[in-house]
């Protein structure tokens, strides 16, 4: 196949030669430019001084670069939204075939439409109230299960994971999101909803505090966090939220409705947990300090009670008076003793003679004596109460039976009256009420007879019939009938179904209008 290639005089170029030219060609053609854009992508200087942002409009973006000595020179710094007119020259970086326009000079041209556009959210969000501190909750110190909402493709969500497993390892739910482009807001808001929405006992835990985070980028990259829905979102979560979007400069309105804002996502992974060896040299420490402070109360516990000793008397100088006390008792004891026996036994002997002067025999003796004056006087007037009692109760018995055979006499007599009374009543009321139903009968007879004379059924009986249209109403006239229309003729035996038409009206025979004037004088 080489062979078969033609061969060529065109000159071979070097990438560097062909990327000098470039170079040299985009340079003599354009020379020195103004253009007007926005600000997009700046973070500040470079550790080496430079500063390197985008400037864009509606469809295009172009690379900018200043140089640290011009930085210095800036009558205006450069400032992300910003929207701007810069003097300076285009070429192009062949490090990585881009042009770019090298900055000399910024003039204020106001400010982008995305940031007026933010400005103008921002200003709507504060005014409800979602901004206010005092709705910001305090993170748990110690979360036992920390939810992640970011792209599970980044570096954000390993430099999450390896913080935490540094810091304090904790069980981590990952929620993937799209963290740029047109789905990113409905994305992540779900995300944060479906968090809060986790039963705490469910199979998946829910989470104790939320992390939203992304890397840097533009403003465009970072627009979907400045959403409504997800300001919203975020603003509803019953779970503390912490947000770690973009670098440090990087501001967006989660940021302000969040409940702590994270300069990184490593500085959020940092907010939501301890340091677990920190914080087992803490305990350790407080630990050594109660064994010391136990030693120290224990040791002034001791000394105290040796100068407490030292300060007591002597056992033998504290017994002394108590044993001296008790010797000299014991020598008043015995002579007391022997007083007081004596004393009890003269007052045992003046009781004995007292007693012997009324003792129990000499009072029985006397109690018989008067007994036996007193004789059958008792025994004689118990008699004579019980004969006048006995003449009592026979006298009342008698009164008893008196009073009971009147009250019967009486009792007969009223209920004799009373039968009397009920037989006569019985007399009256029985023709009175036979006449009473005999009256209601007739009524009720005449009554069923007007009825059926009345009823158009007893009419239908004789021959007629009764028209009815297909809802139940009833026919008077011939002009109420119309062609096609189904009819019901109700008969005395039943019903038929009919189908009304309209014609000339018959001519009527003389014995059939006898006959129907005979039939219609019975209405």
């Amino acid at each position: 196949m080489m062979a078969d290639k033609a061969p060529s005089n065109a000159p071979e170029w070097s990438v560097s030669d062909l990327a000098g030219a470039l170079k040299r060609t985009l340079e003599e053609a354009f020379g020195y430019v103004r253009l007007r854009g926005e600000i997009s992508g700046f973070r500040g200087q470079h550790s080496s001084g430079h500063a390197y942002f985008c400037l864009k409009d509606q469809s295009a973006r172009i690379d900018a670069v200043i140089w640290k000595g011009t930085f210095s020179r800036l009558k205006i710094r450069p400032e992300e939204g910003l929207e701007v007119i810069a003097t300076g020259r285009i070429t192009t970086f062949p490090g990585k075939s881009t042009y770019q326009i090298v900055v000399d000079s910024l003039e204020p041209a106001g400010v982008g439409a995305l940031m007026a556009l933010l400005e103008e959210r921002r200003r709507k969000l504060a005014a409800e109230g979602l901004f206010a501190e005092e709705r910001k909750r305090r993170l748990p110190y110690l979360p036992q299960v920390v939810g992640v909402i970011t792209s599970p493709t980044g570096a954000v969500i390993r430099d999450i994971l390896h913080r935490l497993e540094d810091r304090f390892p904790r069980h981590v739910l990952v929620w993937p999101v799209r963290v740029q482009g047109e789905t990113c807001a409905d994305e992540v808001a779900a995300a944060i909803r479906g968090f809060n929405a986790l039963d705490p006992r469910g199979r998946i835990p829910r989470p104790d505090v939320l992390i939203v985070a992304r890397g840097g980028g533009s403003i465009e990259d970072l627009w979907g966090f400045n959403e409504e829905i997800v300001v919203r979102a975020a603003a509803e979560s019953d779970i503390p939220l912490v947000s770690a979007v973009g670098h440090e400069t990087d501001w967006t309105l989660i940021d302000h409705v969040a409940d702590r804002r994270a300069p990184t996502p490593t500085g959020a992974a940092e907010m939501v947990v301890p340091v677990r060896v920190e914080l087992m040299a803490g305990v350790h420490d407080l630990a050594r300090r109660h064994v010391e402070s136990v030693f120290r109360i224990l040791e002034r516990r001791r000394s105290d009670l040796r100068a407490t000793a030292r300060a007591l008397p002597a056992p033998d100088a504290l017994f002394a008076p108590k044993r001296q006390r008790l010797d000299l008792a014991v020598a008043r004891l015995l002579p007391a003793l022997s007083r007081n026996s004596r004393t009890h036994e003269a007052r045992l002997l003046d009781l004995s003679r007292q007693l012997s002067r009324v003792s129990p025999v000499a009072r029985v003796a006397a109690m018989r004596g008067k007994f036996d004056a007193v004789g059958q006087r008792p025994h004689l007037a118990v008699s004579r109460s019980l004969v006048q009692r006995q003449e009592a109760l026979k006298q009342a018995g008698q009164r008893l039976v008196v009073a009971r055979d009147t009250l019967l006499r009486a009792e007969r007599t009223r209920l004799s009256q009373s039968a009397d009374l009920v037989r006569r009543v019985s007399e009256r009321l029985e023709p009175a009420l036979r006449g009473q139903i005999d009256r209601k009968a007739k009524r009720f007879e005449s009554l069923g007879q007007l009825f059926d004379s009345l009823n158009y059924k007893s009419v239908l009986a004789r021959g007629f019939a009764l028209v009815r249209d297909a809802d139940g109403q009833p026919l008077r006239g011939a002009e109420e009938v119309m062609d096609g229309q189904a009819l019901v003729l109700e008969f005395a035996d039943g019903t038929a179904q009919a189908t009304g038409g309209r014609g000339l009206r018959p001519k009527v025979h003389r014995p059939k209008v006898a006959v129907a004037e005979e039939q219609g004088a019975l209405f």
